[in-house]
C-alpha cells in the first residue's frame, strides 16, 4: 500500500451500504471562503487558479476544515472547470465574480475542434491528490470529483456560470442537438479519464457533480444528462490501492428523476434539500446509499437551530442499517455547497449534532 491505512473508514463503509457507528458527515465546498484561514491562503496564492494549481496550497486548504471539524472525509480542493481549461477554453476567475471561459463553444467549427485533453495538462490535480493523501496520513478518506458532461457543457457553451436561463446551451440543445451530443460525448470521455487518473493518484471515492441537470426539461434530462453520466460511470475504475472506490452522483434539482437515477451504476446518490430523505430511501435505498441534504441556508440560524435541523434530516432518513451485510445507509451533507457567509461555529454545531444524534439513533451513544 502506497499510503497509510485509514483510521476512520466510516464514510467509505456508508458509501458501500455497510453499517457504521455514526452517520458520516462531509460538506460540499467544505474547503472554502467561509473559513478565514482559507482566505489567508488564497491571498498568499494571489488568485483562485494560483491556489488550485499549486500542489502545496491545494493540500493546505483541503486539510484546513479537518483541523477545525471532526469531518469524516476530505474532498480535493479544485474546480470542475479544470477540464474545459485543459481543453483550451481559457479559464479565469475575477475577484468577486464567477468563472469565465475565454473561448466558449459558440459555433460548429469550435465544437468540431473539441478534443479530450492531454491529461498531463492536469498533472497539478493528480499531484495534489497524492500530496493530500500523504498529508491526511490515513485520518479520513479523500474524495476526488468532476463536473458531469452536461454541467461542463453548460459552462463551455455559455462561457461562464452566471446564467439565469442557460439560453445559449439550451438553444444549441434544441436547435442543434447533434452539436450538443458531440460536446457531451467528448466530455464523457474526458471526465472518465480525469476521474480514473484521480483514482490512480490516490482518490478513495469519486463524485460526479451534475450541478445543472435540474435545469433540463423532462426527457431532455434523460437524453442529455443522465445518459452521459452513465457513460462516464461505465468507464470508471472499480478499485484503487486494492480497495473499492465508491462512485457518487449528485444532481441538483434532480428529485423528479430519482427513481431513474437509481439505475445508474454508482454506489451513492446525492440529493438536494427539496427531496425528502424518507421518500428517497423508499425509492432507491434498496440499492444506493443516500447523501444529503440539509439546506445550506439553515447554517445561518443560531447553533441550537442548526442542531435541530440536523436532527430533522437524520430522522427523515430514519433508522440506519445496523449489523452484518448491507442495507440503507446515509451520508450527511448539505443539499448544495456551503455558503461563504456561513459562521464556522455553526458548522461545529452541525458536526456535533450529526455525530451525537446519529449515534443515539443506533443506540451506541453510551459506548462512543
Amino acid at each position: 500500500m502506497r499510503f497509510p491505512p485509514l483510521a476512520n473508514d466510516t464514510f467509505l463503509r456508508a458509501c458501500l451500504r455497510q453499517a457504521t457507528p455514526h452517520t458520516p458527515l462531509w460538506l460540499m465546498r467544505q474547503a472554502g471562503r467561509y473559513l478565514p484561514e482559507y482566505k489567508a491562503t488564497r491571498a498568499r496564492a494571489g488568485s483562485f487558479m494560483g491556489l488550485a494549481t499549486n500542489v502545496d496550497y491545494a493540500t493546505e486548504v483541503t486539510l484546513q476544515p479537518l483541523e477545525r471539524f471532526a469531518l469524516d472525509a476530505a474532498i480535493l480542493f479544485s474546480d470542475i472547470l479544470t477540464v474545459p481549461d485543459a481543453m483550451g477554453l481559457g479559464l479565469s476567475f475575477a475577484e468577486g465574480e464567477g468563472p469565465k471561459l475565454a473561448r466558449p463553444l459558440r459555433d460548429e467549427s469550435a465544437v468540431a475542434a473539441l478534443r479530450v485533453p492531454d491529461l498531463e495538462k492536469l498533472r497539478y490535480v493528480f499531484d495534489a491528490v497524492t500530496s493530500i493523501r500523504h498529508a491526511l496520513n490515513g485520518r479520513v478518506p479523500l474524495i476526488g470529483f468532476s463536473g458531469s458532461p452536461w454541467t461542463l457543457a453548460c459552462y463551455m457553451v455559455e462561457g461562464g456560470g452566471s446564467s439565469d436561463d442557460w439560453r445559449g446551451v439550451k438553444s444549441m440543445l434544441y436547435s442543434r442537438p447533434d452539436l450538443m451530443h458531440r460536446i457531451l460525448a467528448v466530455n464523457a470521455e474526458a471526465v472518465a479519464a480525469y476521474l480514473n487518473a484521480q483514482i490512480g493518484a490516490g482518490a478513495q471515492a469519486v463524485m460526479v457533480f451534475d450541478s445543472w441537470g435540474g435545469a433540463l426539461a423532462d426527457g431532455a434530462f434523460q437524453e442529455f444528462s443522465l445518459a452521459y453520466t452513465a457513460r462516464v460511470l461505465a468507464q470508471l475504475k472499480r478499485s484503487g490501492d486494492g480497495a473499492t472506490v465508491p462512485r457518487i452522483v449528485f444532481t441538483k434539482g434532480g428529485g423528479l428523476w430519482l427513481q431513474e437515477m437509481g439505475g445508474l451504476d454508482c454506489d451513492v446518490l446525492g440529493v438536494d434539500w427539496t427531496v425528502n430523505l424518507g421518500r428517497a430511501r423508499a425509492l432507491v435505498g434498496g440499492s444506493k446509499a443516500l447523501q444529503g441534504n440539509l439546506d445550506p441556508a439553515a447554517l445561518f440560524a443560531p447553533p441550537e437551530q442548526v442542531a435541530a435541523q440536523a436532527r430533522r434530516v437524520l430522522e427523515d432518513f430514519g433508522a440506519p442499517h445496523t449489523g452484518e451485510g448491507t442495507g440503507p445507509t446515509h451520508i450527511f451533507n448539505l443539499g448544495h455547497g456551503i455558503s461563504q457567509h456561513t459562521p464556522p461555529e455553526h458548522v461545529q454545531a452541525l458536526v456535533e449534532a450529526v455525530h451525537s444524534h446519529s449515534r443515539h439513533m443506533r443506540g451506541t451513544a453510551a459506548r462512543s
